[in-house]
């Protein structure tokens, strides 16, 4: 491989990275909601799936049920996950 191609390649791999950043920058600012519970707890997350909100409704907390509580929160991240991929 000659310097010529070498430097050809390594240019390539610039763009690449720049290409990448730019749609790591793009999925960072678009939001995903998803609910479960009929609504009880929402989650919001960006792109990139990092969660900037979660709501849990005062009813579901009045009830002080721990495992219903936490089932909710893991459907609805999961879910978040499958709706971000």
């Amino acid at each position: 491989m000659s310097v010529k191609d070498l430097g050809a390649l390594f240019k390539q791999a610039q763009e690449m990275q720049s290409k990448m950043a730019d749609v790591q920058r793009d999925l960072a600012g678009k939001q995903v909601e998803v609910s479960t519970g009929g609504g009880m707890v929402k989650i919001t997350a960006n792109g990139i799936n990092e969660i900037l909100s979660i709501h849990i409704d005062d009813e579901l907390i009045n009830m002080k049920d721990r495992e219903v509580l936490e089932d909710l929160m893991i459907g609805a991240v999961n879910e978040m996950h499958r709706k971000v991929k």
